[in-house]
């Protein structure tokens, strides 16, 4: 592991000449004099200076979509932006994943923060599509990740701590993070704790927190029917076993609509589901699930035994465990959701009252299973425009380019505040503060 983890470290210090976003003497611009702490209006003058270029480097990324595990290109730019910045960087580690480092002038806490890369892979897109294209906003997430390396970059006189910028491959199929975190890179650091924004179906300049909800996880089972008449079972059996869901797919726009208005109503319809596929192919049926809360997989597996037993000959099978469901900490996300209305506006945030979207997952659930965080989703929505242009997976997927900059004004003020370890303070979730700052590989 600790061979992996050195293969082709490059640590830089100050930004070089002309390079990247953030260059010559620009790169190189320091905020006030060391002992004060960092202000969100200093982050708000050097996000004002990087936005025409952070949307440039975004258009870049948008134009060379790499499916998971394929982000070979797209980690190269982010290690010549993060190297740029005068970040420590590690490239390769759990495949294409880049880590970059940023120390402070003065001690603090550890903080991470995440920004997935790779692009939809075509089977995933909503009808299908010719190619891997970037219709999650994951070209959005990179850019914000590196907007907020190059702010706090340039206010590292201001810094306190370290700041980890986890650049992961392989989010949409849920393999990326698990290979990240097996590299022991959380523990190395010691990451104290994390943080992450996705795209999301909301007005542009609007964030979406995700207090004691997140995400759900995923289940499967397969039924095998026997018999000569195996075929017609095994039909059956998948009209029966899809009377469990308790939420339907989206068919349309308005369908669209209405999901993301239950999941901001406190005890809707959506506190509690079960989202569920079940699909015959000769004499197996394949079944997909997703619930909430994650509890309810165990009556789900039930329910699938008992149809399934109740024709004779008839076998079913699951994976050992489900794929967690992303849960995050009520606490850190409600601290979130005040420092984001007293620094950005009080109509800047809304709070979702259950897991969202329904049918879909999300591996930074394996990170929040070590560390506390947050979760929370950017509003991409363009005024005037269709829901789809705002909804992951849609072939018209368009986010307004604006919500780019909101995003680093809003997480670089949140991680540098984070960071920060007033004397008598404690860690994000309410326990002690992390230990200190180790020497290291990623010095």
């Amino acid at each position: 592991m600790e061979r992996a983890l050195s293969r082709r470290t490059l640590l830089t210090g100050a930004a070089g000449a002309g390079a990247g976003v953030v260059g010559g003497a620009a790169g190189r611009a320091a905020a006030d004099a060391p002992g004060r702490p960092v202000e969100q209006r200093a982050v708000d003058a050097e996000v004002a200076r990087l936005r025409r270029g952070l949307i440039e480097l975004r258009r870049d990324i948008h134009r060379h979509p790499e499916g998971p595990g394929q982000e070979q290109r797209t980690a190269g730019v982010v290690a010549r932006e993060l190297q740029a910045a005068g970040l420590a960087v590690t490239t390769e580690v759990g495949g294409h994943g880049v880590i970059g480092v940023l120390r402070g002038s003065r001690p603090g806490r550890t903080v991470a923060y995440r920004a997935d890369m790779d692009a939809v892979p075509p089977k995933d897109i909503v009808g299908g599509g010719p190619a891997p294209a970037h219709l999650c906003g994951h070209d959005i997430h990179t850019t914000v990740a590196l907007g907020i390396a190059q702010v706090l970059a340039r206010l590292r006189r201001q810094l306190e701590g370290t700041v980890v910028f986890l650049f992961q491959p392989a989010e949409e199929n849920l393999s990326g993070a698990r290979a990240l975190i097996d590299t022991g890179v959380l523990e190395r650091i010691r990451v104290e704790e994390i943080h992450a924004l996705h795209c999301g179906p909301f007005p542009a300049g609007r964030f979406a927190v995700t207090p004691g909800f997140g995400m759900p996880g995923q289940d499967k089972a397969e039924v095998t029917a026997s018999g000569p008449d195996a075929p017609d079972v095994a039909r059956r059996l998948a009209a029966e076993i899809g009377t469990l869901a308790t939420v339907a797919l989206p068919q349309t726009p308005a369908d669209l609509e209405r999901i993301v208005a239950e999941a901001q109503t406190p005890n809707g319809p959506l506190a509690r589901f079960v989202a569920l596929r079940a699909r015959a192919q000769g004499a197996k049926v394949s079944v997909s699930y997703r619930c909430w809360p994650q509890e309810r997989y165990l009556d789900v597996r039930q329910d699938i035994h008992r149809i399934a037993t109740s024709y004779a000959g008839t076998g079913v099978s699951f994976p050992a465990e489900p794929f967690p469901a992303m849960v995050c900490p009520e606490r850190d996300a409600r601290a979130l959701a005040h420092h984001l209305r007293r620094t950005l506006g009080r109509d800047t945030v809304t709070e979702l009252h259950a897991a969202f979207p329904p049918f879909s997952g999300e591996d930074f659930a394996l990170y929040l299973d070590r560390v506390p965080g947050t979760f929370t989703f950017l509003g991409v929505r363009a005024p005037g425009t269709p829901i789809t242009t705002s909804y992951p997976h849609f072939p018209d997927f368009a986010p307004d380019e604006r919500a780019i900059g909101i995003g680093v004004r809003a997480m670089a003020g949140w991680i540098a505040k984070r960071s920060h370890r007033a004397r008598g303070t404690t860690g994000v979730a309410g326990g002690p503060a992390g230990p200190a700052d180790p020497p290291g590989q990623y010095n």
